[in-house]
């Protein structure tokens, strides 16, 4: 029988384990049930999928995202490992197909999500499988507290009554004390042996950087860093706006948001992965399961919606151990715009009763009446037959969704697409020849930049809006889908009209008083906790006093955790400390201007290792004794 060393050996070609890994895969095999806290890139999945390579049967593996279950297994495919993710692109017919396999075939791991575990076709299918683990990821989920509150996952314990005898390990890289609790509590993990590891990581050094300019401070950090990079911003506007600035500077990147074609993404991760284009920006929607190793600067130019998605974010920077960077650029406009994006999406217990509702209006369900049977949905004309804002009712529908009030499948986010195909110069010459698209032209080129590097989403009933606004004549939706349908023809631009609509099922009854008020309670406390959680961040960013090592590692329940020497708030205590020489910080400005011959106070600051306030003082005493002077551009210039 092989050893767990020497199936790390021949699966993962590694000669030893990371710390606790070994420890833990240990406790799994001596049938113990299991719960580990290992920070982002510790290696948490090796932790179960040994133990299960060592023992005869199936793994089931509870994981809450698509992506994240396809590219597991996607990985252990590639190492010749069997393994299915069992995803709504299964019908009935594959689904008993994939179960017979995992019977009869030699798989090893059914990846599954909490809502499909609910199927009682399901639960009778697993009933007859070998299972020989269970294994809850991001177990942080099944906790209210936790960032990412999934309320299927309080039903995972069906798995234990269909198969008793089996243990469990949960894995987790974000969990505060209160979510540990939780998830020992809801998975009733009886004498569960618990694995910690700290969350500090020595080789990425924290940068918070407040400053007017952010674009400017991001444009000089990239220009210091060559390696791989990721960008995180709040919304997929900005990740579009940021990319195609970056680009019109000299630099190669590409972007990411959840909005993206599957092709889109694929294209955007294989080029970051490959450095073709080395800077990543995206939504939070990009990194999960990514395990890129040279990653060397995580940088964030939002504020996060809490520590927990920070901490996940940043420890996405230096895995191969080399030192690394986590940088957040903000001010004062930064702090109110995240409060306020995030407040805009909390709706209030009536605004979901109105959109509970408009809902069941909408396709002409009574009171009391329930048809099982699922209809088309799309969310941005629904908002617009209701005049409902559209990120409170998104946010509406996620909740009563995770209430199972309905089950809505997400293809909702294909949105139709496009991309124009010519040169400046020839869509210029087009729009004379075609006066009747010159104003669907302007709309597109003033509204979606982009469109001429990749396919970019875009709204028909927008587009359609905006024309009207600036045309006397009532144009629909369906009329601009003509014009570009005949934009297509003529070859000025790739064209993907949307398809498919969701697909909306009603799971109880209506009854508009009593479902909602059965989930007000659960609607508000979430509600709580995404405010508590953001204000968590802000105190962090705010807070100039304390390490920042220190305050995050806090956050998650570490104790006696020494100062890091490297964050923004360790060297500026460090350059206090030490007796400031001035003439030393002249000297090292002076120097600068030997290679260039103007330089703003935010570029003589970025690149001297010294106090802020030190740079400052130093420059105006250069000034009072006529070494330097300002030039009508702010600028600092040499005296000869």
């Amino acid at each position: 029988m092989n050893s767990a060393r020497e199936i790390l050996q021949k699966y993962w070609k590694h000669e030893n384990f990371r710390e606790p890994q070994e420890e833990i895969i240990n406790a799994v095999l001596d049938d113990k049930n299991v719960v580990t806290l290992l920070p982002t890139g510790a290696g948490k999945s090796i932790c179960f999928q040994i133990p299960t390579l060592l023992k005869e049967g199936v793994c089931i593996v509870i994981s809450p995202l698509i992506a994240l279950m396809e590219d597991q297994v996607n990985n252990l495919q590639k190492k010749g490992i069997k393994a299915i993710a069992l995803t709504s692109k299964y019908n009935t017919e594959q689904t008993i197909q994939a179960f017979d396999n995992m019977l009869y075939g030699n798989y090893k791991f059914l990846y599954l999500s909490p809502e499909k575990l609910q199927s009682e076709f399901i639960q009778e299918k697993i009933g007859q499988l070998n299972v020989n683990l269970i294994a809850i990821d991001e177990a942080h989920c099944i906790s209210q507290w936790g960032h990412d509150f999934r309320p299927a996952y309080l039903k995972i314990d069906v798995l234990q009554k269909i198969h008793p005898k089996i243990k469990t390990i949960a894995l987790t890289a974000s969990a505060t004390p209160k979510v540990m609790i939780d998830i020992i509590d809801h998975l009733k993990l009886k004498n569960a042996s618990i694995f910690k590891k700290s969350f500090y990581r020595n080789n990425i050094n924290i940068k918070l950087i407040n400053t007017d300019n952010t674009l400017e401070q991001l444009k000089y950090l990239l220009s210091k860093i060559n390696d791989p990079i990721i960008v995180y911003t709040n919304t997929r506007k900005s990740c579009i706006n940021i990319s195609n600035y970056l680009n019109h500077q000299g630099f190669k990147s590409t972007f990411y948001h959840g909005g993206l074609s599957f092709d889109n993404k694929t294209e955007s991760q294989t080029n970051w992965l490959s450095q073709n284009t080395p800077i990543i920006v995206a939504t939070n929607a990009f990194g999960m399961g990514i395990d890129k190793a040279n990653v060397r600067a995580v940088i964030h130019m939002n504020i996060p919606n809490s520590i927990e998605n920070y901490m996940q974010e940043i420890g996405r920077a230096g895995r191969d151990g080399i030192s690394s960077f986590a940088y957040l650029i903000y001010n004062k406009s930064t702090i109110y715009e995240s409060e306020n994006y995030l407040k805009k999406g909390i709706a209030s217990t009536s605004f979901h009763k109105e959109v509970y509702q408009k809902l069941n209006d909408n396709y002409q369900i009574t009171l009391g009446e329930y048809f099982e049977k699922t209809y088309l949905f799309n969310l941005q004309d629904f908002c617009s037959k209701y005049e409902l804002p559209i990120l409170k009712t998104f946010s509406a529908i996620n909740n009563l969704e995770l209430e199972n009030i309905i089950e809505i499948n997400h293809n909702y986010k294909k949105r139709s697409s496009l991309k124009i195909i010519v040169s400046n110069k020839v869509l210029f010459e087009y729009e004379k020849r075609n006066s009747n698209l010159e104003n669907l032209i302007k709309i597109i080129l003033r509204n979606y930049g982009g469109t001429f590097e990749q396919l970019i989403p875009i709204n028909e009933s927008i587009i359609a809006k905006k024309l009207n606004a600036i045309v006397t004549s009532n144009i629909s939706k369906f009329q601009v889908i003509n014009l570009l349908n005949q934009l297509k023809k003529d070859k000025i631009i790739i064209y993907n009209e949307a398809t498919n609509n969701s697909n909306i099922k009603f799971l109880v009854p209506r009854e508009d008083t009593f479902v909602i008020n059965n989930i007000s309670k659960s609607i508000e406390n979430r509600s709580i906790t995404k405010l508590e959680k953001l204000r968590s961040i802000i105190e962090y960013v705010n807070n100039n006093k304390i390490c920042r090592n220190i305050q995050l590692l806090n956050y998650f329940g570490e104790k006696n955790i020494k100062k890091c020497k490297t964050c923004d708030i360790c060297i500026v205590e460090n350059n206090q400390s030490n007796k400031v020489d001035y003439k030393l910080i002249a000297k090292d400005i002076m120097d600068l201007f030997a290679a260039k011959q103007y330089n703003s106070s935010n570029e003589i600051i970025n690149e001297l290792n010294y106090n802020k306030n030190q740079i400052l003082k130093t420059l105006e005493l250069l000034i009072e004794k006529n070494s330097l002077r300002l030039t009508s551009q702010n600028k600092f210039e040499k005296i000869e």
